[in-house]
């Protein structure tokens, strides 16, 4: 019955083909393309009981935030270890989400990796990953305190706040 049900519809296929000369496919909505949020902007202030690092992000969904309290912090694609000034670590994961553009020039302008003198408990902010619709971001900390990540809209912001 199944071989029969496919000769069938191979045949429907090839009549069409000939009728018409064109094949015509549809894609998936899975395989349809996104648009996704893209980082431009990694801003650091103190606050009264916590440091806040907040991710600026370009309109599109809003995205998935993770963290996660780690030993090392890994760079996304290659697996290398991320060298970053901390005595612990934070790695938060955004999704879907991107420092780059179609093109795959860098919607973010400043540096992968940078200290936070400013703060008190985070000592450092690094990218570590930018790799298929996966923005990674580490932490490097004084000390493991309770970690609070959400977001915001309008504009669109990933919210990191670090307990003192």
């Amino acid at each position: 019955m199944v071989i029969t049900l496919r000769r069938a519809l191979g045949a429907l296929a090839a009549t069409a083909l000939m009728l018409t000369g064109t094949v015509a496919a549809v894609a998936p909505a899975s395989v349809a393309a996104q648009t996704i949020s893209t980082m431009t902007g990694i801003r650091t202030g103190q606050n009264p009981g916590f440091d806040r690092i907040v991710l600026d992000l370009t309109a599109g969904p809003a995205p998935t935030v993770r963290y996660d309290l780690v030993d090392e912090l890994i760079a996304d694609a290659s697996g290398e270890i991320v060298w970053l000034t901390g005595e612990y670590f934070i790695a938060v994961t955004v999704t879907p989400a991107a420092a780059h553009d179609d093109a795959g020039n860098p919607t973010y302008p400043g540096p992968q990796k940078f200290r936070t003198r400013n703060l008190r408990n985070v000592m450092a902010v690094a990218v570590t990953g930018d790799y298929e619709a996966t923005l990674s971001i580490g932490l490097g900390v004084r000390s493991r305190t309770p970690v609070t990540v959400f977001t915001l809209t309008s504009p669109n912001r990933v919210v990191i706040d670090v307990r003192h």
